[in-house]
Parts: C-alpha cells; structure tokens; sequence
C-alpha cells in the first residue's frame, strides 16, 4: 500500500468545533473558529492520544484521550495553537481563532 501526500486542500483549515483523533490523525488536520468557541476532540483510535499544544499558542495539556474519551476546551483569546500528540509526535494539527 503506496502512501500519498495530501493535497493543500486536505490540509486547508475547516470552520468548525469539532476534531476526531482516528487512524493516527486529528480529523480535520486544521481548524478555524472564532473566540469564545468550544473545541471538542473524540478520540474514536483504538490508541490512546494527547491534544498537547507547543509553543505560546495556549495551554492545551489535558490527561491522555483513551478510546470514546472527549476532551472540550473554550478558546478565549484571538492566536494560533499548534498540537500535537505527545504519545504519536508525528500527529500534528492547529487551530486558527479569530474575532
């Protein structure tokens, strides 16, 4: 089984409040919402994940996410976050929040 890059817009960032941990990815990869929005992830992986952002984006460090388990945080400042799984590194995924 041949492994394809995705394309940018797979990648673009989606309007929403909702993530999905599954097959080793955050679903969607990018998000964008607006200040005062609650964000919630659903881990539907078989593994456990964390939703760890890195850097001065925020402080997402919320005990792991094991299997059905939902995490929801409540953006309240206009930034940029970058997360990642501290247990799969390789999984990446930002958020955009606006006004």
């Amino acid at each position: 089984m041949s492994m394809q890059a995705s394309s940018p817009a797979a990648r673009a960032p989606v309007t929403g409040t909702a993530v999905t941990t599954q097959n080793l990815a955050f679903a969607p990869a990018g998000l964008k919402t607006k200040t005062g929005a609650t964000v919630t992830w659903t881990n539907k992986d078989t593994d456990t994940h964390t939703v760890t952002s890195s850097g001065s984006g925020g402080s997402l460090h919320p005990a792991p996410l094991t299997t059905g388990a939902t995490y929801r945080y409540a953006f309240t400042e206009v930034s940029a976050y970058a997360c990642f799984c501290t247990i799969h590194p390789f999984m990446a995924w930002t958020v955009e929040v606006t006004p």
